[in-house]
């Protein structure tokens, strides 16, 4: 199905790849989608922390009623950051693993940062009493993992500035308020922590109403990266319209997903310096609208800033695979300023 209506196009200092980096197809192990992968440069290579849900195609999805029996968070790495990307040969964390605590459905949406010495991931996490964020530690050979700490539902998307601010942890966040505000009208919060395990002072950064093309939610996306202007943050916007009907695999999807752009202060991220007030990624390749499981959805969970200018922004596309935009640090900034 073509892109919804109204359009929306990315902006021109958007550079797509025309085709996926990453498609299920690539996994050495089961899947049927890969998609919402988070990527940091690691001991001279980049290293993506990736989602994998899997277990039935599109045939048996929309026509026998099969889903997906499991989810998992795989390993990939590359030396450019583009294309061989070598695949680790089973999931780091999987819903199937017979070990894991009963009460935890699955891990989800992985966001990788390394501050310090430390590799830390943020999850989501499905519970059976509710959606909690969760944050975890990576081992230095990235073959092991320990939870740290998970908050109460119902609250996800979970990102950590890539530094301690004024000496604590910094992490923006998406509580899920539904009894004070109805049906989905979600908005970008900020908290602090000296431990990562005990998070607080929490201050609202960015309301649904800030955002001029969205009309459900916001959320943060990928880490942001830190500029000497500000902390450059990208953000996933959501408008929806129930008259679009079905747009992929279920019955109907009525949503759209986009990326906008903020910049944060770099001593107090809780405040805004300023917003693009259009969408900077919005779905408008073939990929992103015609083919997926969700389509008509981009959603950034990584975010890399090279040595040469250079931004490369890792995202899912419709549910479905990796795609990588690229766009320069001064041409974004200039959005801002």
């Amino acid at each position: 199905m073509p892109a919804v209506m109204p359009p929306l196009k990315s902006h021109p200092f958007i550079q797509k790849r025309s085709s996926a980096i990453i498609t299920s197809n690539d996994l050495p192990y089961e899947s049927s989608l890969v998609f919402n992968a988070g990527v940091i440069k690691y001991r001279g290579e980049y290293v993506m922390i990736f989602r994998n849900d899997y277990g039935t195609d599109r045939y048996s999805y929309e026509n026998l009623n099969h889903r997906f029996c499991g989810t998992s968070v795989g390993i990939a790495r590359s030396k450019n950051g583009i294309d061989g990307w070598r695949f680790d040969p089973t999931p780091l964390i999987d819903s199937n693993d017979i070990q894991k605590d009963p009460e935890i459905e699955r891990f989800y949406d992985p966001r990788i940062v390394q501050i310090e010495d430390r590799l830390l991931l943020c999850l989501a996490m499905d519970t059976r009493h509710g959606i909690r964020g969760a944050i975890a530690e990576l081992s230095e050979d990235l073959r092991s993992w320990r939870l740290i700490s998970a908050g109460v539902p119902e609250n996800r998307n979970m990102v950590l500035f890539s530094e301690k601010i004024a000496g604590e942890y910094v992490r923006l966040e998406r509580p899920m308020p539904v009894y004070s505000q109805g049906r989905d009208r979600f908005d970008i919060w900020l908290s602090r922590s000296p431990d990562l395990i005990y998070w607080g002072r929490s201050e609202l950064v960015l309301g649904v109403e800030d955002v001029p093309w969205a009309n459900d939610k916001i959320g943060p996306a990928a880490a942001p990266v830190k500029t000497d202007k500000g902390w450059l943050t990208l953000f996933h916007a959501v408008d929806r319209d129930d008259t679009r009907g079905k747009n992929g695999w279920e019955k109907q999807w009525t949503k759209r997903y986009t990326a906008g752009l903020m910049l944060l202060d770099l001593y107090d991220p809780s405040k805004v310096i300023s917003v693009y007030k259009e969408p900077l990624i919005a779905p408008d390749m073939p990929i992103e609208t015609d083919e997926g499981f969700r389509e008509n959805v981009i959603f950034p969970c990584g975010m890399v800033a090279e040595k040469n200018g250079e931004i490369k922004i890792y995202y899912g596309a419709s549910d479905t695979c990796v795609c990588l935009a690229c766009a320069k640090t001064d041409e974004l900034l200039s959005l801002l300023l």
